[in-house]
């Protein structure tokens, strides 16, 4: 069992047995997510998804996908498909490359990290996690992203529970209207997360 405490954004930290994993702290990410982390997880290189300048600060151990660009960052490379242990949590990176917002930009590595089997974190793109997984973290909204293609996704990798994130650039409204949708169009148990909320994967 961990547990998955979302923050703001596309942040989440993922605790087991007094082990601590976070995913993608961006520049809107509140600074407590990565308090007494041991490792953090990076799906790209955007700054939504790294705040490059805090962390560098942090010294605390970084992945991230092999070619990302990330000046300052020492950080030990992720390759497609690879399998890996950190913070005593098994994770296997899912993807390779962002998803296109328009004609084939932004282009940049990009991965997904399948957490235990407990929790796939995709970033910005819709690789299917090629495996079971208990909690899917659904992207809400994104230049690359229609809310046809959350549901489709979700209804693709058939979790037990989806958590709604990447939703920075929404006000209140959006955030209500497309938890409506996600809610509607699924069959797994969907919920939002407020920052700092938190929920069990198994």
């Amino acid at each position: 069992m961990v547990k998955i405490t979302k923050y703001s954004h596309a942040c989440v930290r993922i605790e087991r047995a007094g082990r601590v994993l976070v995913i993608d702290p961006g520049v809107w990410t509140e600074p407590a997510a990565t308090s007494g982390a041991d490792a953090v997880l990076v799906t790209h290189e955007h700054a939504d998804h790294i705040d490059r300048k805090r962390l560098a600060a942090q010294k605390i151990p970084i992945y991230a996908p092999a070619g990302a660009a990330l000046p300052g960052i020492a950080f030990r490379p992720v390759h497609p498909k690879g399998n890996f242990r950190v913070a005593g949590l098994n994770v296997t990176a899912v993807g390779g490359r962002h998803a296109p917002a328009y004609a084939g930009e932004p282009d940049c590595p990009n991965l997904g990290y399948v957490v235990e089997r407990a929790c796939y974190h995709p970033g910005d793109a819709l690789h299917l996690p090629g495996a079971p997984v208990d909690t899917l973290l659904v992207p809400m909204q994104g230049a690359w992203l229609k809310t046809q293609e959350a549901i489709e996704f979700v209804r693709a990798v058939q979790p037990r529970q989806c958590v709604g994130i990447h939703e920075g650039q929404l006000n209140d409204r959006g955030i209500s209207s497309i938890n409506g949708w996600l809610s509607r169009g699924i069959e797994a148990d969907y919920r939002y997360l407020r920052s700092g909320e938190s929920t069990l994967a198994e």
